[in-house]
Formats: C-alpha cells, sequence, structure tokens
C-alpha cells in the first residue's frame, strides 16, 4: 500500500556539487548546491538553483559564468563546511584548504582537488518561487587523467560522487554497477 507524504523536495538522488564563480571583487567563492543537474544535451547544459539571498547569486549574475564542480567522497567534511557558511563571510577556500584555479574558458574559478569540474557561461535565467535557475551552456569540463578510461570515458568508481539524502540530511556514497544501459530487450 502507498501513503503520501505531502508534497516535498524529495528526488533519488540529489546530486552534491561545489558551484565555483567570482564575487564582485575578483575573489573566489564556492557554495554546495544540490538541487542540480544536466537539462539539455545540445548545447550541453546544466541547471543549478539557487536562492537570491545565496551570496553566489549575484557572483553569477555579474561574471555571467560559473564551474560545477563534483567532489569524491574524500572531501564530504569540506563540502558540507562549504554549504554551511557564506563566502559573504568566510574565506571558504582558506578555511578547507581546497585551491582555486582559474578557469581558462569561463570566469569562473574552480576546485583543484576535485576530480571533475564543468565549465559554464550563463545561458538562461528562470525564476521558479523561491529559487532563480541559473542554466549554464558547459564550454568544457576540465578532469583528472586518472579518471580517464582508455576509451575516453570516465571511471565513476574513481570519482567516487556522492549524493545527498534531503529527508534524512545526510550524504551517502554510490553503490555498485547494476546494468549496463540501453541494453534491455
Amino acid at each position: 500500500m502507498k501513503k503520501s507524504i505531502a508534497k516535498k523536495t524529495i528526488v533519488y538522488p540529489h546530486p552534491v556539487f561545489v558551484i565555483g564563480s567570482y564575487d564582485v571583487d575578483g575573489l573566489p567563492n564556492i557554495m554546495t548546491a544540490s538541487w542540480s543537474g544536466i537539462c539539455c544535451s545540445e548545447p550541453p547544459c546544466i541547471a543549478v538553483s539557487l536562492r537570491k539571498a545565496r551570496y553566489s547569486y549575484n557572483n553569477i549574475l555579474h561574471n555571467k559564468a560559473f564551474t560545477v564542480n563534483i567532489p569524491s567522497e574524500d572531501y564530504v567534511e569540506q563540502v558540507d563546511y562549504i554549504g554551511i557558511y557564506s563566502g559573504k563571510y568566510v574565506n571558504k577556500f582558506q578555511k578547507t584548504g581546497l585551491t582555486s584555479l582559474d578557469s581558462e574558458i569561463v570566469k569562473a574559478p574552480y576546485v583543484k582537488e576535485f576530480p571533475v569540474s564543468l565549465h559554464c557561461n550563463l545561458l538562461k535565467i528562470v525564476e521558479i518561487g523561491v529559487h532563480t535557475q541559473f542554466i549554464g551552456e558547459i564550454m568544457d569540463v576540465i578532469v583528472d587523467e586518472e579518471i580517464i578510461n582508455p576509451d575516453g570515458t570516465l571511471m565513476i568508481d574513481k570519482i567516487k560522487p556522492y549524493i545527498y539524502d534531503s529527508s534524512t540530511r545526510a550524504y551517502y556514497s554510490i553503490g555498485n554497477r547494476l546494468f549496463d544501459a540501453f541494453k534491455a530487450k
């Protein structure tokens, strides 16, 4: 039997991304975001939804660019910290010991220690209730060489991404490979 639990922001999984942007003074900032995901294949785009009160909100508007960094499980505590404190008051790169690198493609920083980084130019803004969705066109994807298979695909087991559960307010690792996609008969 099924039971209603009311309308909630529950979906599985919530990705864990770290959004990079520069503030109006050119200082690098990062924030944790889970209201995000790929939203178009051509042009390749990703959507990130932020509240207007977030420091990164005006940074993205000002620079028309951002990065979406995919952290590995090794950095779960730093990423949680990044999601708790505002870059308006704290230099999160300094506090977490992470390294800010300048994108060569877009006007936004990315995180050296994270295995995957999508570099995006702001393509569209959609106002949705208390959140604003920033749709970024992915201009380049920068990855650590050791996570690339010989055929050019990426090794998820070496990336070690993880997910967020908004229901229990906890992070979870990603499990085992279940089935090859597009193989069902």
